[in-house]
């Protein structure tokens, strides 16, 4: 379970003194074992303000044509609203790496997650580069250092590994909270060895990150720094028709489902289902209004199945929508049926409410539109976790 699995790649994680505790890794390395630079693609955050490494990791990939020999990242300083000085710091991280690794600053990519606003502690991570790359490796747990090195209010390491014949797909990934698309206050970075072209890297990275990232919100706040990455070696085989992009979205699919399961504060994971709508693209409108839905989150936590506020949120999302026509069920079990209250097992729903998993189907009774997200709720651990500096 380690982005080392696919050949050709190694990491590492250290500690370098970005986080106070020496016992917290901090710093992070993904890199080609050679430090030769290969295909790359990513997509990053939507926000208007993005933080200076998405700035400088869109410049390296569009300086290279879409190649990277590595991804370095650090944890516990976002280095997001640190301006022209943020940039340059940034830019140094890279030039250290490269100087480490022997590739060219261009061909190293950057991410940070934690505090917005703060300055990076740049000799911190200075002074950490030699020993993470001294420390790098193909062993699985030289990857799991580098996924725990990545974390901020996670609780547990986000990995996966994704096998077809003749290639393999690794990944990791950290997030808690200010989870909503596009992506979430996330990174990711993946890696395979399936010989694949740069188009179809980019465009299957696109195609996964839609169906994962992109369906999970956990608090409707989009960060500064989302990223996420993927590099490939091509040393496995070529794959034929879809089989590649079929196992790139199982492995983001992976990635986002752990995200949602370690959620700040979080005592569910909730799938919020919307069925029979006009259109997809309204089907996806009115679960992304159910899902971050404060009252209905807050529901979810007391475990009482409201069903009238999910109705109030599916007519106020501005879809096409009848209100004698919708139903909606919790755990399979209609509650509510042609807009009104349903007779229904109530001691079966309680039951289904208070487990870790809830599942909520709105069924609009319009056409074949459909679409899922993935959600918490709303829970006092979540307000402990964010009413301070964090």
């Amino acid at each position: 379970m380690s982005v080392t699995v696919p050949a050709g790649f190694v990491a590492a994680g250290v500690h370098c003194g970005v986080k106070d505790d020496p016992a917290s890794l901090d710093l992070a390395l993904v890199a080609t074992d050679d430090g030769v630079a290969v295909i790359a693609a990513a997509v990053f955050t939507t926000n208007k303000a993005p933080a200076a490494p998405v700035e400088v990791s869109r410049g390296h990939l569009a300086a290279t044509g879409g190649r990277a020999a590595a991804v370095v990242l650090n944890s516990g300083n976002a280095n997001a609203a640190t301006g022209s000085t943020g940039r340059s710091h940034a830019e140094h991280t890279c030039a250290l790496v490269a100087g480490a690794l022997g590739c060219a600053p261009e061909e190293v990519l950057v991410c940070s997650t934690g505090l917005i606003g703060i300055p990076l502690d740049i000799d911190a991570v200075s002074s950490g580069v030699a020993p993470l790359a001294g420390a790098r490796s193909n062993d699985p747990a030289a990857g799991a250092a580098a996924a725990t090195a990545i974390l901020t209010t996670d609780t547990v390491a986000k990995q996966v590994v994704v096998s077809r014949p003749g290639f393999t797909i690794g990944g990791m990934a950290k997030g808690a909270a200010m989870l909503a698309p596009n992506m979430a206050t996330m990174l990711a970075v993946l890696t395979t060895d399936a010989a694949v072209g740069s188009a179809d890297l980019a465009a299957a990275l696109g195609v996964a990150v839609g169906q994962s990232f992109n369906e999970l919100t956990v608090d409707g706040a989009t960060s500064t720094n989302d990223t996420v990455m993927v590099l490939s070696s091509g040393r496995g085989s070529a794959p034929s028709g879809t089989v590649f992009r079929d196992a790139l979205a199982e492995a983001c699919a992976s990635l986002a489902a752990q995200m949602a399961d370690d959620a700040e504060g979080a005592t569910k994971v909730v799938t919020v289902r919307v069925v029979g709508a006009a259109s997809d693209d309204d089907a996806a409108r009115a679960a992304r209004k159910v899902a971050e839905s404060q009252l209905v989150k807050c529901s979810l936590y007391g475990a009482d199945p409201y069903w009238g506020r999910i109705i109030s949120e599916l007519g106020s999302a501005g879809v096409t929508f009848d209100p004698d026509l919708v139903s909606v069920a919790y755990g399979g079990i209609t509650v509510c049926a042609g807009g009104v209250a349903a007779g229904h097992d109530g001691d079966a729903v309680a039951s289904h409410m208070a487990g870790r998993c809830v599942e909520i189907v709105a069924d609009l009774g319009l056409g074949a539109g459909h679409a899922s997200l993935l959600t918490n709720d709303l829970t006092p651990g979540y307000i402990d976790e964010n009413m301070r500096t964090s």
